[in-house]
């Protein structure tokens, strides 16, 4: 573990193992809904209540992962061996889901509810040892920023350059057919590619990192009977500022898990784009990214961490949602108009870049929460905490999913709609309703995360007294 500054070619290393996990985020928040209700046709709650009931798995799964990676000891150190094993099942369990057999509804819900829990199960595997490596790699309050925002710029470049792949090549349609994302052709393809993608970003992210972090640890966690570690567990996760980020990035990851499931429904049916226009819809997203890339480090540095996080939650969720206000009053350009597209997509990447950095910060301060539990039970146990942050960003996200078929079913949205063919009462029901719901999250994360209990004060004496009883550890023995 190093006291400061990670080498560049660590950061990219480490932030490119989160190819894998935007990959599948982005696929199954922007095309699974979509896929299995308008491609497939089974009802859109029928698909997000099957989504969000594989999460019930997760519960169970994350924190065991998270609590053996902490336990795994190997001359590859805890992380690198989960890391290694992961990549063959997550590309199998990715390529499944984008292949549905024939069959009744009761079927194709059945096959993907079991999918969905192997894929989510897959995804962990490599996921929750992946993030317990960031405090590993730095204490440095703010240095955790710097590396976390490269997995950050990493996972999104992933999940969009399969976001454009399949808007550019596997869902584009032919002249004068069906509308490619709501076709079903195309997406058995752009399943292999993406776990062939995952499975190779995974392997190299683990070859990267391996030099500095494949070792065994300085100490090792014994294992205990399962009362007392079930006691331990239980113990560990009742850290107050863990607590406080879990819900704060359960109010924030669910906005994002309906923004992912409802662009498609926005740009098809509210927005009336073309698919090349999806496709530069998409290099919005990736520029609000880089933007965040650039200045996510020196507002931390400015403002704090929590501050900076509610305050670009805020204001993050109003600039997404304006377009969608000022078309309910009136005042924005109208499909169609040539204005549209270029407005638009400013407020995507500017708002994309505020929601960003939120979840960013967010993570950092996750990695600070390990240092105050190691204090509290002398144990550092930064799989657990990840994997609890990880089980909270895929309940949002399929929360998310299932408040987007919710939504869609308020407004009374037509299954195997076509574009410029939806009542416009429908649609203005609709945005109204998705307004609403986000700016209702956002309010309720940022408020969330001025509580958090700590700064970088507070993180530095906390270093330096650990420091103390580390060395009269050594002393004694």
């Amino acid at each position: 573990m190093t006291g400061a500054r990670v080498p560049l070619r660590t950061k990219l290393a480490y932030g490119l193992g989160a190819i894998a996990y935007g990959i599948k985020d982005n696929g199954y928040s922007v095309f699974l809904l979509l896929f299995y209700n308008q491609a497939v046709g089974l009802p859109a709650s029928s698909v997000g209540f099957v989504i969000g009931l594989a999460l019930v798995f997760d519960a169970f799964v994350d924190p065991i992962i998270g609590h053996l990676s902490d336990r795994t000891h190997t001359r590859w150190g805890r992380r690198h061996p989960w890391l290694y094993a992961s990549a063959l099942p997550i590309a199998l369990t990715w390529a499944m889901l984008w292949h549905p057999p024939e069959g009744t509804g009761q079927t194709i819900l059945g096959y993907l509810l079991i999918v969905a829990i192997l894929t989510r199960a897959a995804i962990a595997t490599n996921e929750v040892p992946s993030l317990a490596m960031a405090p590993e790699l730095t204490r440095d309050y703010h240095e955790r920023t710097l590396v976390l925002r490269y997995r950050f710029l990493f996972g999104w470049a992933g999940g969009l350059g399969m976001l454009m792949a399949a808007y550019g090549y596997f869902l584009a349609p032919p002249i004068g057919s069906l509308s490619g994302p709501l076709a079903r052709n195309g997406y058995g393809w752009f399943g292999v590619a993406g776990a062939t993608v995952m499975a190779v970003a995974v392997l190299i992210s683990a070859i990267g990192t391996h030099r500095l972090l494949a070792h065994p640890p300085a100490r090792r966690i014994e294992s205990k009977q399962l009362s007392a570690t079930l006691g331990d567990i239980r113990d560990t996760l009742s850290n107050r500022a863990f607590l406080l980020l879990m819900l704060a990035g359960l109010f924030g990851y669910t906005n994002q898990g309906i923004g992912f499931a409802i662009s498609n429904y926005n740009l098809s049916f509210v927005w009336q784009f073309a698919p090349v226009q999806f496709l530069i819809y998409s290099v919005a997203l990736f520029a609000g990214v880089v933007l965040t890339f650039l200045l996510v480090g020196p507002l931390a540095h400015a403002m704090g961490k929590k501050r900076a996080a509610a305050m670009l939650t805020v204001l993050g969720a109003t600039v997404n949602m304006a377009p969608y206000a000022l078309r309910l009053a009136g005042r924005f350009p109208e499909p169609g108009s040539p204005n549209l597209l270029p407005v638009f997509l400013a407020f995507v990447a500017i708002g994309t870049a505020m929601g960003v950095g939120a979840m960013i910060l967010g993570a950092s301060m996750m990695s600070d929460v390990v240092e105050a539990s190691e204090e509290r039970t002398g144990r550092r146990e930064e799989g657990l905490f990840f994997a609890g942050a990880l089980f909270m960003q895929k309940c949002s996200g399929g929360v998310g999913i299932f408040v987007t078929g919710l939504i869609l079913s308020a407004a009374q949205f037509p299954a195997k709609a076509r574009p410029g063919a939806v009542p416009e009462p429908v649609i203005d029901h609709y945005t109204s309703y998705f307004i609403a719901v986000t700016m209702t999250l956002a309010t309720a994360a940022a408020l969330t995360f001025l509580r958090f209990p700590f700064g970088k004060a507070e993180h530095d004496a906390r270093l330096a007294k650990l420091a103390v009883a580390a060395d009269e550890s050594g002393a004694v023995s």
